[in-house]
């Protein structure tokens, strides 16, 4: 594994990069109940918005039992996370092993500034659907989600910065303005523009830069 590699929540033995939306080997049969049960909760999600997202005509859809939906996703949110997985996929290719800045190759600073552009958009992108996943359940975010992969990312990236900080706090600090019920509440009621979120990083991150302010021990 290389320096820039960290651990995601369902890399297979073996594998170079976490594979956060790759299901595990499965029978022919689950995997074609699976596919069925995505295409028929993106198609209502898209029809009728995250909101209308529900298990049982999901699975009325899909055309199987109310059970399997439940068996396979657990609940509502890991439906939603498993719908937002695709993008998923595609962000954490591009900031694993993709061009610089946000992939590697650039400076530490210029790739954290790239990767929390880049997970402000794909959060614009999909707030309905995340707003689903982390409100019915108040863990969703930190356990179903890729969160741990982001919080290792950026630590990792925040020590070539600044090694003296205490990074894993500096992470979740930088992650917490993007929960989606604060990012959906600064956008909707807070008239705040997805410009002036990119900017607002862009201060804090100014204050990381060696000289920028004190670090923790």
């Amino acid at each position: 594994m290389t320096q820039d590699d960290t651990t995601g929540r369902r890399r297979p033995p073996g594998a170079e990069l976490p594979v956060v939306g790759g299901p595990p080997a499965e029978r022919a049969d689950a995997a074609q109940n699976r596919r069925r049960i995505l295409a028929a909760a993106a198609a209502m999600v898209a029809e009728r918005g995250p909101d209308a997202l529900s298990m049982d005509e999901v699975a009325k859809a899909a055309g199987v039992g109310v059970g399997t939906v439940y068996r396979r996703f657990g609940d509502r949110a890991g439906l939603a996370y498993a719908v937002i997985d695709d993008r998923e996929v595609q962000f954490q290719a591009a900031f694993l092993s993709g061009p610089p800045p946000l992939g590697p190759g650039a400076g530490a600073a210029e790739r954290v500034r790239a990767f929390l552009h880049a997970l402000v958009d794909r959060t614009e992108d999909q707030l309905g659907l995340l707003l689903v996943a982390e409100m019915d359940s108040a863990d969703a975010r930190f356990t179903e989600g890729s969160y741990e992969l982001y919080r290792q990312h950026l630590a990792l990236l925040l020590g070539r910065i600044r090694p003296a900080a205490d990074v894993r706090w500096l992470a979740d600090a930088l992650l917490a303005p993007l929960a989606a019920n604060l990012y959906g509440y600064q956008r909707r009621a807070g008239g705040m523009s997805v410009d002036r979120v990119k900017a607002g990083y862009d201060d804090l991150l100014a204050g990381l830069a060696p000289g920028g302010g004190s670090a923790a021990p």
